[in-house]
Parts: C-alpha cells; sequence; structure tokens
C-alpha cells in the first residue's frame, strides 16, 4: 500500500546573509515588542491611541486590553524564535522569489489584529494579515501544489474576509453606526443570531474549523517552514481571538445554542483533524491536520464553556475557559516548534514524505531531540505541553453538576468521548510522525545523508522546546496571566481562576494534579532503570548470537520496519467510512502469457474527504456557471446594449 505525496525537489542553497539577517532580526524584535506590550496590556491598564490621519474618515484606533494583550504577547511569542531560526533556514533553504521582508510586514500584520480597538481598524489589520500570508504560501510558485494551495487559500481567505465584514458591519448598524468595540450593543436576538453565524463562520474558517478547514492541509505544507509555523501557531490563534472578543466578550456569554455548536463543531473538527494526520505521510500535513485537531479542541472547549455558563455551572465554565486560553500557548508552543522542526528535516533532505525518511536520529540528533518534545506536547500525555490544558477540559466536562440540566448531561459525556478518541489517534499520529521519520532506518538516500541543522535554527527550535517544558511541568508561570484574562470574559462569570500553582487545582471542583511531581517521579524512574539495564550489562557475557527477533538478520534493514503508510493502514480500515480513501490495484501480467502474473500493484490514496464532498461540488456548479455567462458574452454591441435596456426596465420595474 502506498499513498500520493507531492514530489520535493532537491532544495537550492541560496546564500543571502545580509537579507536574512534583517529579515530575521526584524522579524524576532517585532515579536519582543508584541510580548513586552501584550505583557503590559495584562497586567496593567487599558491604553489605546488614535492616529487619526493613517485612515481616512474613521482614523486607526488601537486599544490594548487583557485579552487583546494576551494574543499580542502570544503571537509575539512565536515570532521570535521563528525570527532566529529564519537566519539559518533562508541561507541553506529555498524560498523562491519572495523578498524575505515580507515576513516581518506578516507578523506586523498579526500583531495588529489583537490591537485593534475599533472595526475599521480590526478590518484593515485582518485583509493586512491575509494579503501578507497569500504573497507567502506560494513562495515556491515554480511547483504546482504551491501554486494551487495559493489559489485555493486565496479564495478561502477573501469568502472568510467577506463573512467577517458583513457580520461586523450588521454589528456597527445594530448599534446605531458604533465604530470601537466598547460601543457595540446588540440588543435585538435576530440580529445577535446572524452576527454570531457570520463570524464563526469567518473566523472559523482562519483557524481551520471543520468544514471551512479545506485551505489549511494545502497551505501550511506548502508554505516555506518558517510561514508555516508563523501560520500555525500564530495566525489560526487570531481566528479563535475573533471568536472570543465578538462572540463570547462584546455579544457575550450568549444563549445555549451558541454553545452547542461550537461545542459540536469543535468536536468534529478535533476527531476530523486527528483521522486525517493518523494516516498522513507527508510530514508538514500530519502537522497541519494537528492544528486542525487542535484548534477543534479550543473550540470545543468555548463551546463547553458558553453552554456550562449559561446552566448555571460556573466553576465549570471558568475550568473549560481557562483550559482553552491554556491550550492556546501550548499549542503555539509545540506546534511552532513541530513545524520548525520538519523545515530542518526538509532543508538537510529536501524530503517531507515519512515513508522515505528514517535514521535521522543519528545524522540530525538535536533536531531528533526537539521534534520529540513538539511530539509529546501535541500527543496530550503526561510532561508533554499540551496535557495540562487538555486534562483541565476533561475535568471541565466530567464535574460539570448538571444532573438538573439535561442538554448538559448529554452533552458532556459525548465531548469527553471525543477528546478522548482525539488523544489517543493523537499519540499514534506523532509515534507514527517520530518513531517512522526519526527514529527507523534510513529508506533513501537523502536521508541516510542528512545533516544537522546550523545553530541559528537549532537555537529558535530550542526557545520553543523549553517554552514547551515549562508549559509541561511548571504551569504555573502563565497562572497570572490567565487570572486577569478570565475575568473579563463573561463565560466565567468574572471570577478568577487561582488554581494553576505548582499542585493543578479545579476552583470549585474536585481534582488535582501535580506535574513538578510527575516529572520528578518519571525522571527517578529513568535513572534507576539505565542504571540497572547498565549494571546488568558489565555482569552479563559478551556474546556473538544474533537476536531472535530478526529472524537471524546480523543487522535489520529498513524492508524489515513498518513505513508510514503500513502504521496508518489499520486506522485507515477502521475508519474506512470516514475517510473514503482512493485505491487502485493494477496488475502487470508476463510478457509471455496474459494468464500469468509478474507483479500486483495496490494504491491508495487518502484525501480530504470534507473537500471532496463539499468543495468540488460547489467548485464545478461555479465553473458551469462561469462557462453560461461566458457564452451569453459574444462580443456583440448590440447584444451588450439589449442586457443594458433590459436591466433598466428591470429596475424600473421594480422600483414601480
Amino acid at each position: 500500500m502506498t499513498a500520493t505525496v507531492a514530489a520535493e525537489t532537491p532544495i537550492p542553497v541560496r546564500r543571502n546573509g545580509i537579507g536574512a539577517i534583517a529579515a530575521g532580526a526584524t522579524t524576532s524584535v517585532l515579536g519582543a515588542l508584541g510580548v513586552a506590550v501584550g505583557v503590559a496590556g495584562i497586567f496593567g491598564a487599558a491604553r489605546s491611541v488614535t492616529i487619526g490621519w493613517l485612515l481616512p474618515l474613521s482614523g486607526v484606533y488601537l486599544r490594548i486590553d487583557r485579552l487583546g494583550g494576551f494574543f499580542l504577547a502570544l503571537t509575539g511569542a512565536v515570532a521570535v524564535p521563528v525570527g532566529v531560526y529564519l537566519i539559518g533556514y533562508a541561507r541553506r533553504a529555498h524560498l523562491g522569489r519572495v523578498p524575505l521582508w515580507v515576513l516581518p510586514v506578516f507578523v506586523a500584520a498579526m500583531l495588529a489584529v489583537p490591537a485593534a480597538g475599533s472595526v475599521t481598524t480590526f478590518l484593515l489589520a485582518w485583509e493586512s494579515m491575509a494579503i501578507a500570508s497569500l504573497v507567502l504560501v506560494p513562495a515556491e510558485h515554480e511547483r504546482p501544489a504551491a501554486r494551487a494551495a495559493g489559489v485555493f487559500y486565496a479564495v478561502m481567505t477573501q469568502l472568510g474576509f467577506a463573512a467577517i465584514l458583513l457580520g461586523l458591519l450588521l454589528a456597527a448598524a445594530a448599534s446605531g453606526g458604533a465604530n470601537r468595540f466598547a460601543d457595540l450593543m446588540i440588543h435585538s436576538d435576530g440580529t445577535r443570531a446572524v452576527i454570531f453565524v457570520l463570524t464563526v463562520a469567518g473566523f472559523g474558517s482562519k483557524a481551520g474549523l471543520v468544514p471551512l478547514h479545506a485551505w489549511l492541509p494545502r497551505a501550511h505544507p506548502e508554505a516555506p517552514s518558517p510561514v508555516s509555523a508563523l501560520m500555525s501557531a500564530a495566525m489560526v490563534n487570531l481566528g479563535i481571538y475573533g471568536i472570543v472578543r465578538f462572540d463570547l466578550q462584546v455579544m457575550g456569554p450568549g444563549p445555549r445554542w451558541w454553545g452547542l455548536t461550537l461545542l459540536i463543531v469543535g468536536g468534529l473538527t478535533a476527531v476530523y483533524g486527528v483521522l486525517q494526520a493518523s494516516v498522513a505521510t507527508d510530514l508538514k500535513r500530519l502537522l497541519a491536520f494537528s492544528t486542525t485537531e487542535n484548534m477543534g479542541l479550543i473550540a470545543l472547549a468555548l463551546g463547553a464553556a458558553t453552554l456550562l455558563a449559561d446552566a448555571g455551572a460556573t466553576s465549570g465554565a471558568t475550568v473549560a475557559m481557562a483550559a482553552a486560553m491554556l491550550h492556546l500557548v501550548a499549542h503555539a508552543a509545540f506546534k511552532s516548534l513541530g513545524f520548525l522542526c520538519a523545515g530542518s528535516v526538509l532543508a538537510a533532505t529536501g524530503l517531507r514524505d515519512l515513508d522515505r525518511l528514517g535514521g535521522l536520529a543519528r545524522r540530525m540528533p538535536a533536531t531528533t531531540v526537539l521534534f520529540g518534545i513538539a511530539a509529546l506536547g501535541a500527543s496530550g500525555l503526561p510532561l508533554g505541553a499540551g496535557f495540562v490544558s487538555e486534562w483541565l477540559l476533561v475535568q471541565a466536562l466530567i464535574h460539570t453538576g448538571a444532573q438538573h440540566d439535561p442538554v448538559v448531561a448529554l452533552a458532556a459525556p459525548l465531548a469527553v468521548g471525543a477528546v478522548a478518541l482525539t488523544a489517543g489517534l493523537g499519540v499514534a499520529a506523532m509515534l507514527k510522525a517520530f518513531g517512522i521519520g526519526f527514529l527507523a532506518r534510513p529508506r533513501s538516500e537523502q536521508a541516510a545523508e542528512a545533516g544537522e541543522a546550523p545553530f541559528s535554527m537549532v537555537g529558535g527550535m530550542a526557545v520553543c522546546a523549553a517554552i514547551c517544558v515549562v508549559l509541561a511541568v511548571i504551569p504555573v508561570v502563565i497562572g497570572p496571566a490567565l487570572q486577569r484574562i478570565l475575568t473579563e470574559l463573561p463565560a466565567s462569570g468574572g471570577s478568577e481562576f487561582s488554581g494553576l500553582g505548582w499542585i493543578v487545582r479545579l476552583p470549585g471542583l474536585a481534582g488535582s494534579i501535580a506535574p513538578g511531581v510527575i516529572a520528578i517521579a518519571l525522571l527517578a524512574a529513568v535513572t534507576v532503570s539505565v542504571g540497572v539495564i547498565a549494571w546488568h550489562a558489565r555482569r552479563r557475557p559478551a556474546t556473538d548470537a544474533l537476536p531472535l527477533w530478526a529472524c537471524g538478520a546480523a543487522q535489520p534493514t529498513a524492508r524489515m520496519q513498518y513505513t508510514a503508510t503500513s502504521f496508518g493502514e489499520p486506522l485507515q480500515r477502521v475508519f474506512d467510512d470516514v475517510l473514503r480513501p482512493d485505491t487502485d490495484i493494477e496488475i502487470t501480467p508476463l510478457a509471455e502469457s496474459r494468464y500469468l502474473v509478474e507483479k500486483v500493484a495496490y494504491r491508495a490514496r487518502i484525501g480530504d474527504t470534507v473537500e471532496k464532498g463539499l468543495y468540488r461540488p460547489v467548485a464545478r456548479a461555479v465553473r458551469l456557471a462561469a462557462l453560461a455567462v461566458a457564452r451569453a458574452h459574444t462580443g456583440s454591441v448590440h447584444l451588450y446594449l439589449a442586457y443594458g435596456t433590459a436591466g433598466v426596465l428591470i429596475v424600473l420595474v421594480v422600483s414601480r
């Protein structure tokens, strides 16, 4: 069984030292500035500034409050290591013909989104972010896959912007023409419902929520790896920011069906994303679908907080909201690290196909260890960056105290099941990526001859890894920020989350966990195990006997080990109705007789089921409509005059 992966070409070396250093340094400085301003917004008083001359009529209005400061600091924290990484990556890998200065422009636009304090400023910043990312995605436009990803992303991002534009304009009109967020007051339930649907669709598209996720597994793998890290660890977070800011804060906490909508969409997104990640063989595509999975978990947590708040379970709503905010931070850390490690592998080998990688642990030891930290965080296991936030989410759903609310009593167990299934499949996906891509035998000449990434690339990855370790072992460092943010969100009832200390406690609920104690116990167990193994090795006599499990072979070869495709094949069979792979069996007969078979080839390609079932029919309908319109344009001036006359007559009749 094989899976189709986009063919890679050898990556030429790009010698651009001054440009790379300038772009990387500017990106890191902008990120550090974002962190500083964001932290000041979280722990200080809200500050605002108006620049009247920069935008006609309304001007630019910036306001940094606690929520905006949180996302500002989060975006900046991703940009700092990416800028350091870019210095080495741009010198070693191919970035197409896009000027390197576009990357800091992209970072600046992302920082402007949570800093915006008015509708017009927000829309300007959002569209600037979209345009900058749209320039960067097809950077390697000489490859058809990159061009196709750019076109697909352009369509999806503009459709999402149209939905956001309509929703915010409707909110401003319903508020008497108000422009600033603080002045938006929508009293009509029907208007609020329409705004909620439009904004969730628009922001959910940017966050990669199903079924609006289809651009993400196309664009993130094809973009240069520093761009992939920024998009997957920072830009998608701003989609969640839009939902939190407008739907849960400005119009929040919202009725019950808002929470159910986010809960259902989030659960479906998480399960579908992790299913696709578990069968993917392209390393960057696997990480992209992992982003879809984690954005689904965050949306699920936001929906749970809204639903529990409506049911009166304030403690559960606070814990669920804290889980969403903490998982945003954890995902930004381990996903930026994952994409940067994938970029190091791509720069060293020119490959993304896990079936052709392997053996990187010896050739790239630092990258292997760092990717292992990222994989542990993405799997949601203890000592991983994502463990505490997922544990908080499960505890919030379990301890709902909703025995008198049948809707919550039914939704909570189903949500717990979705989180549990996501966690289990996430472990399988990351085990495949790490075990087969890094620990197995090399399956290609490129993998066997790979070399370690340069110092600046390893340094950028090490910063992300350090943040992952801190979040996994001592999450108390982010506790004060979470306390201040939750007091601004109506879904948490204005209550503080004071349980994120050395021992993570659930305020108002039963349950606690100590990540630091788990880390110490695991470290002690590993130390003892290594010592016992070393002691037995010294006492055991040397022997030349071959291992039994290798069937008498002196050294196992790559053909004796699982490939990424074969690793995911059992899951493909179990979830065949969801994944719906395209299979093909090719039988080649012998030249002497067509009744004798020389070889049988079995191929399976797993695409995006939602894209095939939803987007392709719509694209065909649009194409047919365009052809019909094209046939009506014959080039005849008389026909065009007739069209104009008919249009004027229709307007007159309607006006009459």
